[in-house]
């Protein structure tokens, strides 16, 4: 059996290099942080294994391989302090394990993992046995937040290519600061309204009469078809209808296809101060976001969405009672705002980030093409 090659990457490396849709002349609405990525959430950290190794006919067990893993830690791999969460799906035709403690506690502890479908069960174990020796639950038992999306079209996905020496090295090697994007982690064989997709991020900086709070958001996207795709009010996948890499992102005769398939996560943070309620409020406006991209949320899309709060440290200790901080509802209202944008913006920062890919039997899905992009926005006078 042929061994899968772990491609090391340099985050800083990769983000130097890399464009982004900013870069671009993308407009978007909002300020953003200094990396413009949820690491600009005090705290946070982000974590990479890729995949990729062969090409040519599909061998299940062998490959070609093209996936991987991507984690989030709310504090950062050396703070094990459990954080205010909400969870909310969009479309339940997917998986986000550990949610049915969090909805019942409030809380998210350890980290956030992402991966492929038929990956969630190994890398959820992979993070027991990782806390074992980094201890980050506060049980005698642990219930960690694995979610998915589907990367059958260009990775073996049934061939078990991620290990849990892959989900280890993701962990050990989560750091804040600048974010790799596109096809990299759990990223790594994901198709988006018919290009290129993956891990995008971005991030907002709320006014210091708003608060002065910031979100950060963090996409692996999966889903939609080519005629959805939206770019800053632009009907750029109608524009662009060259090279669409196969059925599903095509109506066929009897329109039983028709519709958005594929899956988005999409996990959002803040430091802003707020509790499991609201931040499931939070993570319903992720909704908003990704609809401002083209996305329906089709029968076949797993949308699955979860936000969290770095702030009130400690708000778990026992035997409390604890104080905690919490903003005021009638004040939540630009914190919504921030979501929306940076969720907006991350998808597209994922398509931009990726390149063209070539998978098992030879399929090819192409990157979003940035001049043709460029000039469709320029069209449409953005």
């Amino acid at each position: 059996m042929r061994i899968c090659s772990v491609i090391l990457l340099s985050l800083f490396a990769m983000t130097m290099q890399a464009q982004r849709a900013r870069d671009l002349g993308v407009p978007f609405d909002g300020t953003p942080g200094l990396f413009d990525a949820i690491t600009d959430v005090h705290g946070v950290e982000v974590g990479h294994t890729t995949l990729i190794s062969g090409n040519g006919p599909l061998k299940v067990g062998e490959g070609p391989v093209r996936t991987g893993v991507t984690v989030v830690f709310p504090r950062g791999k050396a703070n094990a302090d459990p954080v205010y969460a909400g969870w909310f799906s969009q479309n339940g035709n997917g998986e986000m394990t550990g949610t049915t403690w969090v909805e019942e506690s409030g809380f998210l502890e350890g980290p956030v993992a992402i991966t492929n479908t038929h990956s969630v069960g190994v890398v959820r174990d992979a993070i027991i046995a990782w806390s074992l020796k980094h201890p980050m639950f506060h049980q005698d038992w642990s219930l960690p937040v694995v979610a998915e999306t589907w990367d059958g079209w260009l990775n073996d996905i049934n061939g078990f290519h991620v290990k849990p020496e892959h989900v280890f090295s993701a962990l050990d090697g989560a750091a804040g600061g600048a974010v790799a994007e596109g096809a990299v982690g759990g990223g790594t064989g994901m198709v988006c309204y018919g290009f290129k997709g993956g891990i995008g991020t971005a991030s907002r900086v709320l006014t210091k009469e708003a608060g002065g709070y910031t979100v950060g958001v963090l996409v692996q996207c999966n889903c939609g078809r080519r005629p959805q795709l939206t770019i800053a009010g632009v009907p750029v996948g109608k524009e662009i209808v060259e090279g669409v890499p196969y059925s599903m992102f095509k109506d066929d005769a009897s329109g039983a296809r028709q519709g958005d398939l594929g899956s988005i996560i999409i996990i959002v943070a803040t430091d802003a101060p707020l509790i499991p309620t609201q931040l499931k409020r939070l993570a319903r406006r992720a909704t908003m976001g990704l609809a401002r991209t083209g996305s329906t949320s089709g029968n076949g899309s797993g949308d699955i969405f979860l936000a969290f709060s770095t702030a009130n440290a400690h708000a778990n200790d026992a035997p409390g009672p604890n104080t905690i901080q919490t903003v005021a509802n009638e004040r939540i209202s630009p914190l919504f705002n921030a979501t929306v944008e940076a969720t907006e913006e991350a998808i597209v920062n994922a398509m931009v980030g990726a390149k063209t890919m070539t998978g098992i039997d030879g399929h090819t899905v192409p990157g979003l093409p940035h001049e043709q992009l460029q000039q469709v926005l320029k069209k449409y006078g953005r």
